[in-house]
């Protein structure tokens, strides 16, 4: 008889967290003891950050269950409700489904509804990117996954000890690198020259790549401080490829701000990038300047520098071409003089070796997936 394959159920709400995972879910979708399902939410159903499940199905990866939600209030109350609006849609989700494990990567609402659908029908979940710090709403989000979670695939060493620390069960913690560095450097095909000319820009001239998330705590400076930036960028002779923020709180005012500069001869304002564009441009730009985790975890794998702007990305362990400051206009001014000075760093990244996907699916294929890991408690 043959044995039933592990059915896997992996939850996607951006095209940030696709963008990390695409080459794991294509492995685990081929791997012959496992079966994919992913559930599609958030901004992956919005025409306004770019249908971008469209993605997910150009992969050729399956889409089994879509839950969508109103991204358009972009408000801490509206990404509370959010949260409750998607918990009842997993619910029917994973009813129907069926998943022996529940798959889900950092810090976001959608993850969060996610688990507590899982937990409470009894289906075993998976974390990816637990244990790490960020200092804002996102820190209490990805504990509170690692907390409802029941096998845990970290990015760092100091990740994983810092799980143990909290409690959790050190047989059950797992060093598997971050998932968004496979294939990353293949992945970075096409050439400066070719990017800069879809975009009708110089090749020979600097090119700053912007990327700007609001965070809840400062919503409403969110807007001032992406002028800031892109003001600072202008006056350092750039040229930019800024793409539009996230849809949490504040990210109207970054929109906002965004469009005032859509005009701009130096500037191109894009909507959403395809990853292998995205990681090109982040291997080719001169400088990359904003509060997204891709600056943080991906970009040292190119040596790009990296200007990253205020709390967002607080306490997270930085790569060596990371300069932190904080979104006024001295500060931001004296960091990308300093930056562009300095130039490319060698290659060299904390996060992994870029083999994450195959330690992940490997694991998912032969744990074993016991009622005793469901009956979790804290180990102190």
């Amino acid at each position: 008889m043959t044995a039933s394959k592990r059915r896997i159920c992996y939850v996607s709400g951006t095209r940030a967290d696709f963008g990390l995972m695409q080459a794991t879910l294509a492995r685990i979708q081929e791997h012959n003891a496992l079966e994919l399902n992913i559930v599609v939410t958030g901004m992956h159903l919005s025409t306004v950050h770019g249908n971008t499940v469209d993605d997910i199905i150009a992969a050729g990866l399956p889409v089994s269950a879509r839950i969508p939600v109103d991204v358009s209030d972009s408000t801490g109350a509206a990404m509370a409700r959010n949260i409750g609006h998607m918990l009842a849609g997993f619910v029917d989700a994973f009813e129907r489904l069926q998943p022996d494990v529940v798959l889900l990567l950092g810090d976001r609402g959608e993850m969060l509804a996610a688990a507590l659908a899982a937990i409470h029908l009894n289906i075993h979940v998976a974390h990816i990117h637990g244990g790490e710090r960020s200092g804002t709403v996102d820190e209490p989000v990805r504990h509170a996954l690692s907390k409802l979670s029941h096998l845990h695939f970290v990015a760092t060493g100091e990740a994983r000890e810092r799980l143990v620390r909290m409690g959790e069960q050190a047989d059950n913690v797992f060093v598997t690198g971050a998932p968004g560095l496979d294939g990353l450097r293949a992945l970075a095909a096409f050439s400066k020259a070719t990017l800069c000319s879809e975009l009708g820009f110089d090749p020979e001239q600097r090119i700053g790549l912007f990327m700007f998330h609001p965070v809840l705590q400062e919503a409403a400076k969110a807007g001032d401080h992406a002028g800031i930036l892109l003001h600072a960028m202008l006056d350092a002779g750039m040229q930019i490829v800024a793409l539009m923020p996230n849809s949490d709180a504040g990210s109207e005012a970054v929109r906002n701000a965004l469009e005032q500069f859509r005009d701009h001869a130096r500037v191109r304002v894009l909507t959403h990038l395809p990853r292998a564009r995205f990681v090109s441009w982040m291997a080719n730009c001169d400088i990359m300047v904003g509060n997204s985790s891709s600056g943080i975890i991906e970009a040292a794998t190119f040596g790009t520098p990296v200007i990253n702007i205020g709390i967002r990305q607080n306490l997270r362990q930085r790569n060596l071409n990371v300069t932190d400051t904080m979104p006024d206009q001295l500060s931001v001014h004296a960091a990308l003089a300093a930056a562009l000075q300095k130039g490319r760093y060698a290659p060299m990244n904390c996060y992994g070796d870029g083999h994450a996907g195959e330690r992940i699916t490997d694991y998912l294929a032969t744990l074993p997936l016991t009622d005793a890991i469901l009956l979790k408690c804290n180990t102190y």
